[in-house]
């Protein structure tokens, strides 16, 4: 018998508003990632390495896209203007980075990046810790694997976030260091986080130790933490897209999630996905306009 069981989403396609949000990506890191074949343990040192490299190549990108659109004179100055604009709208600099990089230019010589931009209202936060009224991103991922913790009645789990192309570690409780280093950035398809992601689902596996899903490197980053099943539940837009994961760990293997546990993650997963959804179209757009505003007077002057 398989072990894995699949949860179908609730929403049915619903066009997003204004700028997209972040693009899905698999949920969880490939043997491939490292370039250590199927050895079951990396090397902190290539950890480090690869962490350092995935984290500067988003920014580099888009000090490239600064530099040749507006003419600016050095990397450090568009890293300068990246790290200010990020400061001032308390979004992480590799969340702004990724925006410069994936959302369409503005029109040459436009005074606004997005003229007829409609702002749309704050979604709600149902069951969430505080319901993250007037909380910045970090607070609301935070509520949030409270939240899928609670329910699956566990102390280990993580928030992994779409960005550049990969989903990136945003949050984790009761996770060792190697686990997070390991899973820090993701690119490859070979674990259920994976499926979820893909197939937009939940999605349980009942035993890693057993699980075929896996390759073994990734199948021993889980195993070291203590877990030996885990759960991962999409966080959706409107479109039903996934845009980030909230995975649960369990020291034992697990038996199936009741309705009710399902019915409050997929709720957690829509609410979630919705607000980070909205959270790019408002909070991360402003960002982008303000920067496009300040280097721009100094293009057009």
């Amino acid at each position: 018998m398989s072990q894995l069981s699949q949860h179908p989403a609730e929403d049915g396609p619903r066009a997003e508003t204004s700028a997209p949000a972040p693009a899905p990506a698999p949920a969880c890191a490939s043997a491939s990632a490292l370039g250590q074949g199927d050895a079951p343990r990396w090397r902190q040192d290539d950890l480090d390495v690869r962490n350092r490299r995935y984290g500067h190549a988003g920014v580099a990108r888009a000090e490239g896209v600064l530099l040749e659109r507006y003419g600016l004179g050095s990397t450090d100055e568009a890293f300068a203007l990246l790290r200010g604009v990020s400061q001032r709208f308390n979004i992480k600099l590799s969340t702004l980075a990724d925006a410069v990089v994936r959302t369409p230019a503005p029109d040459r010589d436009a005074r606004l990046w997005f003229p007829r931009r409609v702002r749309p209202a704050r979604p709600a936060l149902r069951g969430l810790p505080g319901e993250g009224n007037g909380a910045g991103q970090g607070a609301v991922v935070k509520a949030a694997l409270h939240r899928v913790l609670s329910v699956t009645q566990t102390p280990m789990g993580n928030v992994q976030l779409a960005e550049g192309g990969l989903l990136r570690m945003a949050r984790h409780a009761g996770l060792n260091k190697y686990f997070t280093d390991f899973f820090a950035f993701v690119d490859g398809p070979t674990t259920s986080c994976a499926q979820a992601a893909a197939q937009r689902r939940q999605v349980t596996v009942r035993d890693v130790a057993t699980a075929e899903v896996f390759d073994e490197a990734s199948r021993y980053a889980i195993l070291q933490t203590g877990s030996r099943a885990s759960h991962s539940v999409p966080l959706v837009n409107r479109a039903g897209v996934p845009i980030g994961m909230i995975s649960s760990h369990h020291e034992r293997p697990l038996t199936d999630l009741t309705h009710a546990q399902l019915a409050a993650l997929r709720q957690t997963g829509h609410d979630v996905g919705r607000w980070l959804a909205w959270h790019w179209n408002t909070v991360v757009l402003d960002a982008l306009e303000h920067l496009h505003s300040t280097v721009g007077r100094g293009v057009r002057g």
